[in-house]
């Protein structure tokens, strides 16, 4: 968003959507917080509120979606985000952090955390002896196979880099781990996978990874490449979706 790379950036800005912090103050109608509480903050910090996504509870989709910096509020205010020393929100954009969380430990959550578990969750990857794969081992890969492992899901980590095997054995507890580019590993777990996360944002292939999962198996992409993606159509036609 800095340097513009997504082509909508719009200046001054100050970024920041992983935000956490104490309430300092109040308006008047406000219901949710009082000052002294614990809250955090997205992406997202407005919407419509009267379409059919927002209805639905995914304002993320809402066509009027605010964000948390580099837009404008519908009175024309610029929004500025976590970098910034006060911010003001909607409450309804605005989540309570428990106490016993520290706020270093809440904000990736509202970010990597938020994109992996709903990831997870919406696409009902989220299933006790399930096999998903996680593509990547970044920010958003790093936060994915927590959640698996906490939801009792069997993890494989995909990796162009097979000095994180350790880390993601050792550290982050995955079941196994597998280099993209070992033919033989690839091979030996075509068709086993009941879904895959791919978290990565650089240009690769999805042909290899659509031939790792079960028919009607899910490859969800969260990563947003910045260039278009090949896609390969015939695999979709025999029951692997691409979400």
């Amino acid at each position: 968003m800095v340097k513009n790379d997504w082509g909508f950036s719009t200046h001054p800005l100050v970024p920041g959507h992983e935000i956490v912090g104490v309430v300092t103050e109040v308006g008047s109608k406000v219901e949710k917080f009082k000052v002294g509480d614990k809250v955090g903050v997205g992406c997202v910090v407005g919407s419509c509120q009267s379409c059919d996504n927002c209805a639905n509870n995914i304002e993320n989709y809402c066509p009027k979606y605010i964000l948390t910096y580099g837009a404008k509020y519908h009175d024309g205010t610029i929004t500025y985000g976590g970098y910034s020393d006060f911010m003001v929100a909607d409450e309804h954009f605005v989540i309570r952090v428990s106490d016993n969380l520290p706020l270093d430990g809440a904000a990736p959550l509202l970010c990597a955390g938020i994109t992996t578990y709903s990831a997870l969750r919406y696409y009902g990857l989220d299933k006790p002896g399930m096999h998903v794969g996680v593509v990547g081992l970044g920010g958003l890969g790093h936060v994915a196979v927590k959640f698996a492992k906490a939801m009792g899901v069997r993890v494989i980590i995909i990796s162009t880099s097979p000095n994180k095997k350790k880390e993601a054995i050792e550290h982050l507890r995955a079941d196994s781990f597998l280099v993209s580019r070992d033919q033989d590993q690839k091979q030996a777990v075509v068709g086993t996978m009941d879904g895959i996360i791919d978290t990565v944002s650089a240009v690769h292939p999805l042909l290899p990874l659509i031939a790792l999962l079960k028919s009607n198996g899910k490859l969800v992409m969260v990563g947003a490449p910045e260039k278009p993606l090949e896609l390969p159509v015939f695999p979709l036609l025999m029951g692997k979706p691409i979400t």
